[in-house]
């Protein structure tokens, strides 16, 4: 079975290496283009054109500025298709690119469909505070996540489990069943479920100003969005230093339940970490930087560059 790879970012590069190295027969990759970085401004090479190019340096890829172009449509047919693989790409796909394989398209999205249909279903799952979720495969279509769905694999989500974390897990799952999902297509034995639209909700891009921290709000909510965010774009807010008002980042915290006080004061600060209060209970901060600074637990900041939160 041919197949081409549509991804850009390290979880879809992730899933790539893991259908190559299981000997899917991918026949062409497409990703976003290069990306110029750092000081000098150099194009990177996206995570999923990386590892195509070190399996192996001949193989077709395609970075067009839009899949959906005529210009790019004209390329892939003479590769005879079986099934276009999608995840993570960074784009709606139009029908007429969705129509071009002999099997369709199929993608992979990290949620529990139809559930956190959109762009960041990890990090929105982590934030409202959600227990579980999964990796759903399913047939695209047109609309954004709404195809009919071939397979779902769960998986738990702990208290203090990160996005990172999540992702992780959610990788190794997906690429699992990505694969026994394409040996399903070989052998003609793939089923589908429509998605009940009644249960919709989405999960829209995470902006820098959904990461910025309100202390009025309830400490469960707090950790939630600290851990939805880690390792990016990260949990932010705005602390007064030596007169100066600087932005510092938390990675790390816990819940502490049974101390309250003024939303944003500092209760205590230890070997244990800082705890803070909330507008119901205080969590307990393990690890955060302040900008112009590397990461460090609270004890240490506050030895050398005291601070307080503003609210």
């Amino acid at each position: 079975m041919k197949v081409v790879f549509f991804g850009t970012p390290p979880f879809a590069a992730n899933v790539l290496s893991f259908l190559l190295e299981n000997g899917v027969d991918v026949v062409a990759v497409v990703t976003k283009p290069d990306k110029p970085k750092g000081r000098s401004r150099k194009p990177v090479p996206t995570p999923v054109k990386t590892v195509a190019i070190d399996h192996d340096p001949q193989i077709p890829f395609f970075q067009p500025e839009k899949a959906s172009s005529p210009e790019f449509a004209d390329l892939l047919p003479p590769f005879d298709v079986d099934l276009f693989v999608v995840v993570a790409y960074g784009e709606i796909l139009r029908q007429h690119i969705l129509d071009m394989p002999r099997l369709g398209c199929i993608n992979v999205h990290a949620s529990l469909l139809p559930k956190y249909r959109g762009a960041a279903p990890i990090q929105r799952c982590i934030i409202e505070g959600e227990d579980e979720t999964g990796i759903s495969i399913m047939h695209m279509v047109r609309k954004m996540d709404a195809g009919d769905i071939i397979r779902v694999e769960k998986v738990s989500i702990g208290p203090n489990d990160t996005f990172g974390e999540v992702e992780q897990k959610l990788c190794d799952l997906g690429s699992k069943a990505l694969l026994e999902v394409i040996r399903e297509f070989e052998k003609g034995n793939t089923s589908e479920v429509p998605q009940d639209e009644s249960l919709v909700t989405y999960a829209q891009k995470i902006e820098l100003e959904d990461c910025e921290i309100d202390w009025n709000q309830s400490a469960e909510a707090i950790h939630n969005l600290v851990r939805g965010v880690n390792p990016y774009p990260g949990a932010w807010c705005f602390v007064t230093t030596n007169g100066e008002k600087k932005r510092v980042k938390i990675w790390s915290t816990r819940i502490v339940s049974d101390v309250s006080d003024t939303p944003g004061k500092i209760l205590s600060c230890d070997a244990e970490g800082m705890i803070v209060s909330c507008g119901e209970g205080a969590v307990r901060i393990l690890e955060l930087q302040l900008e112009g600074k590397k990461s460090m637990p609270p004890g240490e900041l506050q030895r050398g560059t005291p601070i307080n939160f503003q609210i």
